[in-house]
């Protein structure tokens, strides 16, 4: 586990608010097509928010297979990945959740903005508490913040995680007096809720589903009965305005992924946790080799 936050906080040093290019050339997972290199396609992702991550990943070996060139644009936040995906800096964010989580982004650069396909439909935002804290609703949180030292702890500020917490959630359950919304990093909420487990200690931490904590950690969602959190929704591919006509072929691939449960949780265990930081490519063909007729034949 310590490994996992470890990796997560290196990844999220590394990355940064600008555009940083990270080279994947077409070697890197062994594509056969690399000399027919058809130009190069742009991949903006969050690290630590590893749906993106994965999918990510899976998306630069389908496209370097097909004769695509890759290059990996990591950044810490979401305003700056739409931003340069409306400016065409990135041509695809390989997870998006455009519905309700990121409407607000999209409400600003949606014009600029091309919707590739979902390839996941049941994701959603939770609050979320160790299974030992005997509260089982975000409503029974109301006049408990002594226990959690007044504070839910949660991601980065700009997510739409965050936005929906401290817009909807907070007040909607009447808790924005008694409790602060602390933002950081993905990683340093993980690692609070690490740490307070070790420890036995009351916590309350906002995540998300699908993501690998949520079976690392003995933790279980509070209901929403209020349905503060908003509804289900699904993971998008997004590409910048004009992608379909300039590389036909690429959307047509990406837009032809769909994910159910098993095969997402699959994916991203094998790529975060199973091999980890820089085997990424390794854990994309040994997930492919369990599921070969995920991706449809071209």
């Amino acid at each position: 586990m310590k490994n996992r936050i470890t990796a997560l906080i290196a990844l999220g040093a590394a990355a940064s608010l600008t555009l940083v290019g990270c080279a994947g050339g077409a070697g890197e997972s062994g594509g056969d097509n690399a000399s027919d290199d058809k130009g190069t396609i742009t991949l903006g992702y969050l690290p630590s928010w590893t749906d993106g991550l994965s999918t990510a990943y899976l998306l630069q070996n389908q496209l370097e297979k097909i004769g695509y060139t890759v290059e990996m644009q990591t950044l810490t936040e979401a305003g700056p990945l739409y931003t340069g995906l409306a400016q065409g800096d990135i041509d695809i964010y390989p997870s998006a959740w455009p519905e309700l989580t990121h409407k607000s982004y999209m409400d600003e650069y949606g014009d600029s903005i091309e919707d590739l396909g979902a390839y996941y439909d049941n994701a959603k935002l939770t609050i979320a508490v160790p299974s030992y804290v005997d509260i089982d609703s975000i409503e029974d949180l109301a006049g408990q913040a002594d226990r959690f030292d007044g504070k839910i702890y949660g991601i980065e500020p700009g997510a739409g995680l965050t936005k929906q917490t401290q817009e909807s959630m907070l007040p909607g359950y009447e808790l924005d007096g008694e409790y602060e919304l602390v933002t950081s990093s993905t990683a340093a909420m993980l690692t609070e809720l690490d740490n307070a487990i070790a420890s036995q200690e009351d916590i309350v931490v906002t995540l998300w589903r699908p993501f690998w904590a949520n079976d690392a950690f003995d933790i279980k969602d509070l209901e929403d009965p209020k349905g503060a959190m908003g509804d289900s929704e699904a993971l998008h591919f997004l590409g910048t305005a004009g992608f379909a006509e300039k590389y036909p072929d690429a959307a047509e691939l990406i837009g032809n992924i769909r994910l159910d449960d098993e095969q997402y949780g699959a994916l991203e265990d094998m790529v975060v946790n199973e091999y980890g930081e820089g085997r990424e490519a390794e854990a994309i063909e040994a997930w492919l080799e369990q599921y070969p007729d995920v991706i449809p034949s071209a």
